[in-house]
């Protein structure tokens, strides 16, 4: 193998961009010479990723909003394929995005391309038939959870549990006081934080909601904050419009940009939208409320096609409803607000479920981008 080795990976949200840039940034060190480029984010790109396309061009969120950008997002797969056929990098990597990766996945791998997926899909979820499309798209997968291997080694699939990144950067324990301090939030205050999502799709379902929530909960607890980290700026616009819609802008919300893990690092109790959020919220061991809400079309179709009685991901790790889960019409600014309220009084549930969520940490913690490196220099040679 020589040395300069040309990686194509396609990423298509800011989670799969993390992920990829620890992975690029593992591949680095044994592979000085590499190539990466490809469909990838800004995390990706200071790793020195050559984007041929941002990846917010593919950051949809359900089957309604997927088929409203359909023919754009074809266009740009079919001329990625043929530039990918067209250069044959030694091996592709898709990461999560699975819609758009799996398709070009089998098409190069049919032309002899070594092909990767990062990130299992969850299939232990819903759609599990995929699991058949998934064998023909590549050569192995790479997943984070330890429920998945098991289910592609019975249908025969390659397959490395490699952990999950969250699991090893986020501490073990994170110190509630001096997160507060950093934020200059007083001693004794009540902190909500409110992770309404990180695509606008999602902020378009649950702003409005999340401020709402917000407002009833103020007027329980006047001295309590919110904290609402904002992945984007068009995200932060949506909040902020909501706010103005509600006419909550006299309400201590306190935006930030990102620092996601420090706004569930300071709160009490946080109202996160189902997704990797909740798994933060589970990493930093706090209480939470998991609340999603999704187009009427594609909630019937997830609905009949759901194995799992859980959503959100600590539940599912945790085999049991540890956390409650909030969905779709239930998920009421009322409803929400008496089960944020619950939890922040119930100080013995909130050690149990810190305990819970310690032992998934251990769990999880696998040096993943190193493991997931191993294994893409393995398919290499």
């Amino acid at each position: 193998m020589g040395q300069a080795v040309r990686i194509a990976m396609v990423a298509g949200e800011a989670s799969g961009d993390l992920l990829a840039s620890h992975l690029i940034a593992a591949l680095r060190e044994r592979l000085p010479a590499a190539e990466f480029f490809g469909i990838g984010g800004p995390q990706m790109q200071a790793q020195g990723f050559d984007a041929w396309w941002p990846l917010e061009k593919l950051s949809v969120m359900g089957f309604v909003d997927a088929l409203r950008h359909y023919r754009e997002i074809a266009g740009i797969r079919r001329r990625l394929k043929k530039r990918l056929l067209d250069q044959r990098p030694d091996i592709f990597i898709g990461v999560d995005a699975p819609d758009f990766n799996l398709g070009l996945e089998a098409d190069l791998k049919a032309a002899g391309v070594k092909t990767i997926h990062y990130v299992s899909p969850s299939i232990w979820a819903w759609r599990g038939g995929r699991i058949k499309k998934i064998g023909r798209a590549v050569d192995r997968v790479l997943a984070l959870f330890p429920m998945e291997p098991p289910l592609y080694q019975k249908a025969g699939i390659p397959v490395t549990y490699v952990g999950h990144p969250l699991a090893d950067s986020i501490p073990l324990e994170t110190n509630q006081n001096a997160v507060r301090e950093a934020l200059q939030i007083p001693p004794g205050t009540p902190v909500f934080a409110l992770l309404p999502g990180s695509r606008q799709s999602e902020l378009a379902q649950l702003a409005d909601i999340f401020v709402q929530t917000a407002k009833l909960l103020h007027q329980r607890l006047p001295e309590a904050q919110f904290i609402v980290p904002l992945a984007t700026r068009e995200t932060r616009l949506q909040f902020e419009a909501a706010m103005y819609r509600q006419q909550a802008g006299e309400l201590p919300f306190r935006l930030l940009f990102g620092h996601a893990q420090d706004a569930l690092g300071a709160a009490d109790v946080s109202l996160v939208a189902s997704g990797t959020a909740a798994l933060e919220a589970a990493l930093i061991k706090r209480p939470m409320v998991i609340t999603y809400k999704v187009g009427g079309a594609t909630y019937w179709l997830m609905k009949r096609l759901l194995y799992q009685a859980f959503v959100g991901l600590p539940n599912v790790l945790a085999g049991r409803e540890i956390v409650p889960e909030i969905m779709q019409d239930r998920a009421t600014p009322e409803n929400l607000a008496a089960a944020l309220l619950r939890l922040l009084n119930d100080k013995e549930n909130a050690r149990l479920i810190a305990e819970t969520f310690t032992g998934i940490h251990l769990q999880l913690r696998q040096n993943t981008a190193e493991k997931a490196a191993q294994a893409v220099i393995e398919c290499l040679n």
